[in-house]
């Protein structure tokens, strides 16, 4: 009985091994074809959308600050999964029709701006009304000064949390897995129902996704790091 019930031990390790060893690769294919990108690209349209919704929001011009008002409140106080779900199935009720990754993206665009543009918008405002005053002294225009002398200031500040911001839509990618997008997370979901090892699977999906954060992390410090440098104490 203690033979066969190592025996039986045995046997279920070299499988658990033989499984986590095997999914490995097609869970690297998923984070390097679809979250990283994923990632990249939403962040990049985000940041965009959060820098002209932040200019819209401290604008003078009455429309503007409205519109940027109003998609800042849909988007934060709606959930991502939400948003996400009417854009891939709802939209193809009035016959807009998107693929799974375009989908994804829109959302995490959208999402990561309406954060970003909050971030952005108090970098700005952080920065000393005499700033202002001293680029138009010198005669520059509204728009050179926000150019020139506001937003670099601003977009120093601003690194730590837009950093944080890109940490979380790493996680975050993985809601991409309900509305179709193969990335890792959708991958574990598929090995791990074939082989019947939950744990085993969504464990080694967490485990890829905390390297991948941890890393971004050292980075993340040694651009704080590097931007302190020319901040005067």
């Amino acid at each position: 009985m203690y033979q066969s019930n190592s025996s039986f031990i045995d046997e279920k390790m070299i499988r658990f091994f033989d499984i986590a060893q095997s999914s490995l690769l097609p869970l690297l294919e998923g984070a390097l074809y679809y979250t990283i990108p994923l990632t990249f690209i939403s962040f990049c349209i985000g940041l965009i959308l959060a820098v002209l919704s932040a200019i819209a929001r401290i604008s003078t011009i009455k429309i503007f600050q409205k519109i940027s008002r109003v998609y800042v409140s849909i988007i934060r106080g709606t959930p991502l999964l939400v948003q996400l779900f009417i854009i891939f199935y709802g939209l193809p009720n009035i016959g807009i029709i998107l693929d799974p990754f375009p989908s994804a993206i829109i959302g995490f665009s959208l999402n990561v701006g309406a954060y970003g543009s909050e971030i952005i918008r108090a970098a700005i405002l952080s920065i000393p009304k005499g700033q202002w005053e001293a680029s138009f002294s010198i005669g520059m225009s509204y728009r050179q000064a926000l150019k020139r002398i506001i937003l670099p200031q601003a977009s120093r500040v601003s690194v730590p949390p837009l950093s944080n911001t890109f940490i979380s839509l790493v996680k975050d990618t993985s809601l991409a897995s309900l509305v179709l997008v193969t990335e890792m997370f959708r991958k574990a979901q598929q090995i791990a129902a074939r082989e019947n090892e939950f744990l085993l699977l969504y464990a080694e999906a967490g485990l890829i996704y905390w390297v991948i954060c941890f890393l971004l992390s050292i980075i993340q410090m040694k651009i704080e790091n590097r931007l302190e440098r020319y901040i005067a104490k």
